[in-house]
């Protein structure tokens, strides 16, 4: 299970630094996880201010 950024993305890039597996990037207008490189730590979550990325 890979997690998804929400539409609640406010582009801080807060998530970006934490993910140990550079499994995100920058998209238009919101963040992105790759889900073939996502492992599912949940780090993402734990940083971002509005909650966005959440467990699919």
């Amino acid at each position: 299970m890979a997690y998804l950024i929400s539409s609640e993305c406010i582009a801080c890039g807060a998530c970006v630094d934490n993910c140990p597996v550079e499994a995100i990037t920058a998209g238009d207008p919101i963040y992105i996880i790759e889900a073939d490189k996502c492992i599912d730590c949940g780090a993402c979550n734990s940083v971002c201010p509005v909650e966005a990325p959440k467990p699919v």
